[in-house]
């Protein structure tokens, strides 16, 4: 239970960080590089921990293992994160910081129907809510950009699809949330670059052009403003937010299943606003603290439940 809390503050913390830093980066590179780039730092920096892993392990990658990162990279890198970054792009950060936070929803979800596991009633509670504070600081009745709310939604599905996807996966192949997040994100970072890449034909980058909407997906740039002033940004974006905020979020999942690690993102949409604050000098206004509040009353319920659970257990 220390361990599992321990992990999920340092994971908490970098996430509640992400918007904050992609605010800061402005509008200098496309969201697909972006991603591109964050993912092959944030995998680079956790593979020589997942390889130190496997030969504790005694284990060697077979092709039925790179079949699995090539899925979860697939949903997490190239579907869920880059849905993520268009919905920064087309929404507000903050309110895609909190809707994204309703990833554990989704996730419990899949949990009971894919890994079958029991929701309790301290989750139901908690989820509920953790919903009810999400609908109170985002105002649905006043939402002016549904693009970039409808972006966040399913970008909040896609990666509660697959963290359970993750976490099934790790259980069958008996590999751990470092591995799985290593392999997972340079699998996914490769994936992306062949996209990229198929976006540089001429004949497929003429087609998306004269498509309206496509036309950002055209021609992505792969290395343009990596540049000394950037490199800081991008350092924090790929190297502490992506590869250690995820790997200690798995790390969670795998020590305190799913209930423990959905505190990760109930607890996002609390410290967001008030690292924005902080940092950068936006206002929190009063849904949002009603919000934050019914958000921790939501993660406590969680909290003693596990407990109450672990203790009939033992």
């Amino acid at each position: 239970m220390k361990k599992s809390l321990i992990y999920v503050f340092i994971s908490t913390v970098l996430f509640s960080l992400m918007e904050i830093a992609l605010k800061i980066a402005g509008n200098q590179f496309n969201p697909i590089q972006l991603n591109l780039i964050r993912f092959t730092l944030g995998g680079l920096v956790i593979l020589p921990f997942a390889i130190s892993r496997l030969k504790k392990l005694h284990h060697k990658l077979h092709w039925e293992d790179w079949k699995i990162f090539s899925l979860t990279g697939f949903l997490c890198v190239v579907v869920s994160m880059t849905l993520y970054q268009l919905a920064i792009l087309y929404g507000e950060p903050a309110i895609v910081a909190v809707l994204f936070s309703c990833n554990p929803v989704f996730a419990l979800i899949f949990a009971y129907f894919i890994l079958h596991e029991n929701v309790s009633r301290s989750d139901i509670i908690s989820l509920v809510l953790s919903v009810i504070g999400l609908l109170v600081i985002i105002d649905p009745f006043k939402v002016t950009n549904p693009i970039g709310v409808s972006l966040a939604i399913l970008a909040a599905a896609t990666f509660g699809f697959y963290g359970i996807m993750s976490q099934a996966s790790s259980l069958k192949v008996h590999l751990d949330g470092v591995v799985m997040t290593g392999f997972t994100f340079i699998a996914g970072a490769a994936e992306l670059l062949v996209i990229i890449l198929i976006t540089k034909i001429p004949s497929i980058a003429n087609w998306m052009n004269s498509i309206r909407w496509l036309k950002e997906f055209s021609d992505i740039p792969i290395f343009t403003n990596v540049n000394l002033p950037n490199l800081w940004i991008l350092a924090f974006v790929g190297l502490a937010v992506t590869g250690g905020g995820f790997a200690f979020y798995f790390l969670a999942l795998q020590d305190g299943g799913v209930s423990m690690a959905s505190l990760v993102f109930f607890f996002k949409p609390v410290l967001s606003p008030i690292f924005a604050f902080f940092l950068i000098g936006e206002d929190i206004n009063l849904p949002t603290m009603i919000g934050i509040a019914i958000i921790i009353c939501g993660s406590i319920v969680t909290v003693v439940g596990y407990n109450t659970e672990k203790a009939k257990i033992e």
